[in-house]
């Protein structure tokens, strides 16, 4: 019975660590669904891009009200759950604070601890007073009704509850606070207390411990289900991030083949290709659904914050229209979620379920809304680039479904007659300097 303790604490330790590994296994393969991209160019600029925005939050600063705060509680509760390992030690093996022998530096890291608890606290109520008393316009959207609204505000009443059991898990340790040191928050907590008889005091800081690390544990496997997965994914989505200037679009390699062979004069159009030669015509142009885009592009939906920045930031939104970038990102990662839940449910193998991205989730006309401006891209904290989905599955209703809007189908049919955008013979194009 004396290693009763241990067992439970190895039980709980083993279940939470097995289910995040089983968790993060289903994300892996559902983010490998997508179409391959090479991305392994240039590293040392990704390395930099992962360090700046990623781990410096460099874009998060640039809105310095909910950047500020945003950084408390990014490096709180970081540097904050050090200590987990401490408590890991200490169930394993049955000590108890192990560390402390350290002396003032202990003192110090637990007394750093407790000032960054208290500023998260403090942070979290304000981003929970923005979220449901100002009700910020962003945080208002159709999307952001249902779950994504409960999702944000339960990961801070989460926040707020860890960081109140850790503050009193130290007021409540008489062995800690027989320190007289790092004690600098709990020490003024410890007095609610006075009136507790020490069996009762030691009950609280054993009951505080064991939810705060049981908490953290459910906490990490909570990420899966919840737009906090960016805690997570921001590294590897920063790092592979876009490199090219934000204007730069990327081209159909089959259709770059296919424009250089019409302008090369020594090329026959009608002939026919080599017996065995590869065709540039790939399967299917543009996008349809979460296979046909890229992994880099799925990455980039589960990494979604669904901060709103990009969509108050789109002109096309400002004024009215229904396209949304983050409603984009969302839908994308809702249906990837979807398929990955129908090939656990057929074995491995997906099942036409007669549903796709575009229509089911997105519509035609959010995707004709966007002015590819690019705002949304320059927006994101973490590198998400939502107009890259957009202009994939725009090219599939073009190239496809030839179902673009009579404006831009007659624009082309100028450009093939007339070789300009304009309704009028390449003869008389210049007819306006005599005017």
């Amino acid at each position: 019975m004396d290693y009763l303790p241990q067992i439970l604490f190895a039980i709980a330790l083993i279940a939470g660590i097995g289910y995040f590994a089983r968790n993060v296994k289903k994300l892996m393969r559902n983010i490998k669904l997508g179409r391959d991209v090479d991305v392994s160019d240039n590293k040392s600029q990704r390395w930099k891009n992962m360090t700046m925005i990623a781990l410096g939050q460099s874009k998060m600063v640039k809105r310095p009200i909910a950047g500020l705060l945003h950084v408390i509680v990014y490096v709180g509760f970081v540097v904050i759950n050090i200590e987990v390992l401490e408590i890991i030690i200490d169930g394993l093996t049955g000590k108890h604070r192990i560390f402390s022998s350290a002396g003032a530096i202990y003192g110090f890291l637990i007394g750093t601890f407790e000032i960054l608890a208290v500023l998260v606290f403090v942070s979290v109520i304000v981003f929970w007073l923005r979220r449901n008393v100002i009700k910020l316009k962003r945080f208002l959207s159709s999307e952001m009704k249902g779950w994504p609204k409960n999702d944000g505000n339960m990961i801070l009443y989460f926040e707020m509850v860890l960081m109140t059991l850790f503050l009193v898990m130290n007021a409540t340790d008489l062995k800690f606070q027989a320190m007289d040191s790092g004690n600098i928050i709990s020490q003024h907590i410890t007095p609610w207390f006075s009136n507790f008889s020490e069996h009762s005091i030691h009950l609280i800081e054993r009951t505080a411990w064991w939810l705060h690390i049981l908490g953290i544990l459910i906490f990490l496997n909570y990420l899966y289900f919840s737009k906090h997965l960016h805690i997570l994914l921001a590294f590897p989505n920063t790092y592979y991030g876009k490199l090219t200037p934000k204007g730069q679009f990327e081209n159909n390699e089959a259709v770059t083949k296919e424009v250089k062979m019409m302008m090369d004069p020594n090329v026959d159009p009608f002939a026919a290709p080599p017996e065995g030669a590869e065709t540039a015509v790939p399967a299917k142009f543009g996008a349809s659904d979460v296979k046909d885009l890229s992994w880099v592009n799925l990455l980039n939906a589960y990494t979604c914050t669904e901060c709103g920045r990009c969509t108050s930031e789109c002109p096309a939104n400002q004024t009215g229209k229904k396209l949304s970038p983050r409603k984009i990102m969302m839908d994308t990662r809702d249906r990837l979620e979807e398929v990955g839940k129908n090939i656990d449910a057929n074995k491995g193998e997906f099942k036409d379920d007669g549903k796709q991205l575009l229509g089911d989730y997105i519509t035609n006309e959010e995707l004709w809304a966007c002015t590819s401006c690019n705002a949304c891209v320059e927006a994101c904290p973490v590198s998400i680039d939502p107009l890259n989905i957009i202009m994939q599955m725009r090219q599939y209703l073009v190239m496809e479904q030839s179902a673009a809007p009579m404006e831009l189908n007659n624009m082309m049919t100028n450009i093939e007659n007339n070789g300009a955008p304009w309704p009028y013979n390449q003869m008389d194009r210049l007819n306006w300097k005599d005017e």
